[in-house]
């Protein structure tokens, strides 16, 4: 009988494992922690989708309309144990558990093709038909390296809980997406000294128009996406002005919302014109306290707040068997299958713009339909990787244009019906 292991038991993994029992597998999920929800269970207390309520549950399951219409992190992580709980997912669940590594089994054929060994920190060795990992890709702390030494105290965004991280009283984040500018305005509102580094100017985009999140404006459907991409800007310059409006703020260097990261955020702009929030530019090097800044400037802090990013990490894999480009695994199949690798999945290794959960059921369907493939052939095993490694664009991006993936999905579906004809 065949079997599949899932790695992770976040929103990605809840949603996969869910399919797979729903499609009759046998299946093992490993969570290295002893709770569902990945770093929902520990963002910082601040967090508030910028994604509405309406929009950002699985397909099928709503989310509680008692919620806020941008529900705050304990909301999300709610959800998800609702979720987990309505359709039985925790109690095939091993908690406590780290997938160690991940092998694949000797063949003469494509590499996976024979199926996949996964070690366990429990010193448990099993073999797999597949596996479908989905360990999340906001976990890895990702801090750039620059010139010098800072002396006072460093904070990642992905260790930060609230202000009490904060020692003293001047604080510099380094890093203006979503996350940067949550902390920034997290301490702006608790009357810290805080400088923000912006050294790419954005298009800041209100969470609202009209009182509405903007994924809620029917109107905009009746456009293309390009349309709706200047409809925005326009709406956006009546409601929050340009960088001309914000001391510091340098100008975007792209035209469109699409050419740059989607950064939703009021809070920001409106601490920048109150004064709580000061805009600096980038960063040469560190002295100590002192931060040098590209214009010359210099200042002294107490605390640095990292907002910078994480690394796309798959540590139980050989990283000989992965092809990279910027740090992220280059994969196929609508972001699922990594390059020339059979049986192996990747759920959640994608950011497609606005609400995330309703993703993962798409891509655990699609490996779903591979498996399915997979099962019905002789010997079990039908050549889909390498086919779709050989005729789709290598995607390296997590944050990709919804209405970009969206047609990779459409495409990926089409070459399974293709390859179903193909003889094993």
């Amino acid at each position: 009988m065949t079997r599949y292991c899932v790695i992770g038991a976040g929103p990605a993994g809840l949603a996969t494992l869910k399919t797979m029992l729903d499609e009759g597998h046998d299946v093992d999920c490993f969570e290295k922690s002893d709770a569902i929800g990945g770093h929902w269970n520990h963002d910082y207390d601040a967090l508030h989708l910028i994604t509405s309520r309406d929009v950002t549950g699985y397909e099928g399951f709503p989310m509680p309309q008692e919620y806020p219409l941008f529900p705050h992190r304990d909301h999300m992580l709610d959800y998800f144990h609702r979720f987990a709980d309505a359709f039985d997912l925790k109690g095939r669940i091993t908690f406590n558990t780290a997938v160690e590594s991940v092998v694949p089994l000797p063949t003469d054929g494509p590499i996976g093709s024979a199926g996949w060994r996964v070690t366990t920190s429990d010193g448990a060795v099993r073999d797999y038909d597949g596996v479908l990992v989905a360990n999340g890709h906001l976990w890895d702390p990702k801090i750039p390296d620059i010139p010098g030494e800072f002396t006072g105290t460093q904070v990642h965004s992905g260790s930060y809980r609230n202000t009490g991280d904060i020692d003293g009283k001047r604080v510099l984040v380094i890093g203006s997406g979503n996350s940067g500018c949550d902390l920034a305005v997290d301490a702006a509102q608790q009357h810290f000294d805080t400088h923000i580094v912006i050294r790419r100017g954005h298009f800041f985009q209100p969470k609202t128009f009209f009182g509405r999140p903007r994924s809620e404006l029917a109107f905009l459907t009746e456009f293309t996406p390009e349309e709706q991409d200047l409809i925005a800007r326009l709406m956006m310059r009546l409601k929050v002005g340009t960088h001309d409006d914000y001391p510091g703020m340098p100008e975007p260097d792209h035209g469109t919302l699409a050419e740059g990261p989607p950064i939703v955020n009021d809070l920001l702009l409106y601490w920048i014109q109150h004064g709580r929030i000061t805009v600096r530019p980038g960063i040469e090097r560190f002295d100590g306290h002192t931060v040098h800044f590209a214009d010359g400037t210099s200042d002294e802090f107490d605390t640095i707040l990292w907002a910078t990013g994480f690394h796309a990490s798959l540590p139980f894999l050989d990283e000989s068997l992965l092809q990279r480009r910027d740090g992220i695994p280059l994969r196929v199949g609508a972001a699922v299958v990594p390059l020339d690798l059979e049986k192996l999945y990747l759920i959640g290794m994608i950011g497609a713009r606005g609400p995330q959960p309703p993703i993962y059921p798409i891509q655990a369907q699609i490996a779903a339909k591979m498996i399915a493939m997979h099962e019905s052939s002789a010997g079990g095993f039908r050549p889909l990787a390498g086919p779709l490694t050989s005729s789709q664009e290598h995607e390296w991006r997590i944050d990709i244009l919804r209405h970009i993936w969206l047609e990779q999905v459409d495409r990926t579906h089409d070459a399974l019906r293709l390859l179903s004809h193909v003889p094993a």
